[in-house]
């Protein structure tokens, strides 16, 4: 499997969200009578439903409460990051304005400053709390190192689902300077149910579902605003690593009887890269890039990649992504611009309709093509112009 790239050297060929396309099927179905909705499993078996398999990313320009209130309003979820600005500051707004008014230039210089400031812990709960008096599913975020301790706060103020989340997670992590996170361990004594991220090969994942975690993060370096793959050189295309990762999701559901999410996260700003990760075998995607443009998120209009405050080697910048509608908009339409990025929910709809898939189950058997010439062919008009499939 794969190609020589020199003498003694073979690499696997791999794919992203560009270089595929979906076969319309034989039997087409009302978008209206499809089923898009998922679940996460708590650990007493009952079922967290969402009405819709869209997931808003822990990043500050993205989520904050008011945020995740709408967002549990229209039926996704929202994770808050718990080593953002949200739990280190009191007054938010106030620090958002510094980050957003400064210069392409110091951003990221202002940004390893502002995020300098301990997490306060009382403010972990706190807005939990806030979470959850709106009436929406509270979740959260928080890198392995502090998963415990956090977890401990946010157990007791209730929240719902916890992501453990790193730039690369495996179960057999090796450090003398630091206690590692055991994982099962940390999955057995909590209460909530626990998604891990990120991962993107079949043998790691099959050994992160062996812990008991109730899904997977897949992308290692696909965000807009994340700048890992330029400066580490990691990565695997978004189609791969979700085909690979849902691989193994289906061996573990063989043997054990037991089915753990694959939630794709990353790259996809458009309806139709929302569709190619479900139908590649996501439950769910998570996004970041596309909500950073609704009018409910903080970043009003500007997002940045979650590593990139890191005091030693950044991995993020901070991009405008301009704020083009309300999440409802962004969700469910009507959409206003012509470039896919509004009624993502519609666009799933659609699509399953065309490929007749009833559910997210039978999307995922949607056949698929290799067509680097998809978002090329016939648009000649639309690049030269910056229109539509054209513009960027």
């Amino acid at each position: 499997m794969g190609m020589w790239i020199g003498r003694n050297r073979k690499a696997r060929v791999t794919y992203g969200f560009d270089e595929i396309a979906l076969v319309p099927g034989a039997v087409t179905i009302n978008p209206q009578e499809v089923d898009i909705s998922f679940s996460i499993p708590k650990k007493n078996g009952e079922l967290i439903q969402f009405d819709i398999p869209i997931l808003a990313s822990a990043m500050d320009g993205v989520v904050d409460v008011r945020f995740a209130r709408e967002m549990g309003r229209l039926g996704g979820l929202a994770v808050l990051n718990l080593e953002g600005i949200q739990t280190r500051y009191q007054d938010s707004k106030q620090i958002l304005n510094e980050i957003l008014n400064a210069s392409k230039e110091q951003v990221t210089s202002l940004l390893q400053k502002l995020y300098q400031k301990p997490v306060q812990e009382e403010l972990i709960a706190q807005r939990i709390r806030e979470i959850k008096e709106t009436g929406a599913i509270a979740a959260v975020s928080s890198i392995p190192q502090k998963a415990e301790l956090y977890g401990r706060i946010a157990a007791e103020a209730g929240v719902d689902v916890f992501v453990v989340q790193s730039t690369v997670s495996t179960v057999r992590h090796i450090s003398s300077e630091y206690k590692s996170l055991d994982l099962a361990n940390f999955c057995s004594e909590m209460p909530f149910p626990v998604i891990i991220g990120n991962t993107v090969s079949y043998g790691v994942t099959l050994e992160i579902m062996e812990c008991g975690i109730a899904g997977v993060l897949i992308g290692v370096g696909p965000g807009a605003a994340c700048t890992s793959r330029g400066v580490l050189g990691l990565g695997v295309p978004q189609v791969t690593a979700t085909v690979d990762c849902a691989a193994a999701r289906d061996a573990y559901y063989k043997r054990t009887g037991r089915y753990v999410l694959i939630i794709t996260d990353g790259g996809m700003s458009k309806g139709g890269d929302v569709c190619k990760a479900l139908a590649c075998g996501s439950d769910a995607v998570m996004v970041g890039s596309a909500f950073a443009r609704a009018e409910e998120a903080p970043g009003r209009g500007y997002h940045w990649g979650m590593a990139t405050p890191h005091a030693n080697l950044p991995r993020g910048t901070r991009i405008y992504v301009g704020t083009t509608g309300s999440l409802q908009q962004i969700l469910f339409g009507p959409a206003e611009v012509d470039d896919g990025s509004q009624n993502l929910v519609g666009a799933i709809t659609t699509c399953m309709g065309n490929v007749g898939a009833a559910n997210i189950r039978e999307f995922q058997e949607t056949e698929i093509i290799i067509a680097p010439s998809i978002k090329t062919e016939g648009k000649l008009f639309q690049t030269i112009q910056s229109v539509g499939m054209g513009s960027k």
